[in-house]
């Protein structure tokens, strides 16, 4: 059954160009992932001059989407990133869920 895994980021305005590139390499690298379907990213601003980012991305199957979690971690290791370290520095919020297809 396909994995639909969806973060929503609440980022404070001096935040948003190093988060935007961040998020785009993340998506750049999960694009080539087996089992990786598509995704998307969608933004607005709240009245207190925040971004909120809401970013899909749908997996083939759960197998797919816990093996793309292993890759990222391990790239991460590689270029030596820690995301809970951005998100303090930041002050990023975030939730992250997994949903499934509804009906099925």
């Amino acid at each position: 059954m396909q994995q639909i895994f969806i973060d929503k980021f609440i980022i404070p305005q001096n935040g948003k160009q190093e988060f935007t590139e961040r998020m785009n390499f993340n998506r750049d690298f999960i694009k080539n992932l087996p089992g990786f379907l598509g995704d998307i990213a969608y933004e607005r601003e709240d009245e207190n001059g925040n971004t909120i980012c809401i970013t899909v991305a749908t997996w083939e199957s759960e197998d797919a989407l816990n093996q793309a979690k292993a890759a990222v971690q391990t790239e991460y290791q590689r270029i030596g990133f820690n995301p809970a370290e951005l998100i303090a520095r930041l002050n990023i919020t975030m939730e992250r869920d997994i949903y499934q297809p509804a009906g099925n």
